[in-house]
């Protein structure tokens, strides 16, 4: 599934001038998850490099809550055992215009089976102190308002 990556910088513009002409604005979530000794859950893609928030876009007809649930239990093997709290919103503008970002997390969580088949090449949890090289700017900056005490910043 890795040829995905290779193939993602040429079809991104493409899905984001879809997403432009269906949806106008779009609205994706991610979300916080720690593990009892403050863990926390980052994903790996298939089709893009570096560590992620487990999170995707909000659906027609579906509340930004349900979907980070449902995206948690999806690429990451997450049930969310309580509601998702919103930490942050963010405008994603400089990387895809009219995308906006909600950061949300859950507290209370179980295990159970993930049904990413094909979107997700790994799943992990890291200390803080510790997280992989790869792991991306902004969800460094993610990890720093939500779990750091660190001022949002409106953008991603």
């Amino acid at each position: 599934m890795l040829w995905r990556r290779r193939i993602e910088p040429f079809t991104r513009p493409l899905v984001y001038a879809f997403f432009r002409l269906t949806r106008g604005l779009t609205l994706g979530v991610r979300a916080v998850v720690t593990d009892p000794e403050g863990k926390v859950l980052l994903i790996q893609h298939t089709y893009i490099k570096g560590w992620y928030l487990p999170g995707g876009g909000v659906e027609r007809g579906e509340t930004a809550e349900t979907a980070v649930v449902r995206e948690l239990a999806e690429e990451a093997g997450v049930r969310a055992l309580s509601r998702p709290r919103l930490v942050s919103a963010h405008s994603n503008e400089v990387l895809h215009p009219g995308d906006h970002v909600l950061v949300y997390r859950v507290d209370a969580w179980e295990p159970c089976a993930s049904d990413a088949e094909g979107e997700i090449l790994a799943v992990g949890w890291f200390a803080l102190d510790d997280l992989p090289e790869e792991t991306t700017k902004a969800t460094r900056r993610r990890l720093a308002e939500a779990l750091g005490g660190a001022e949002a910043d409106p953008m991603w």
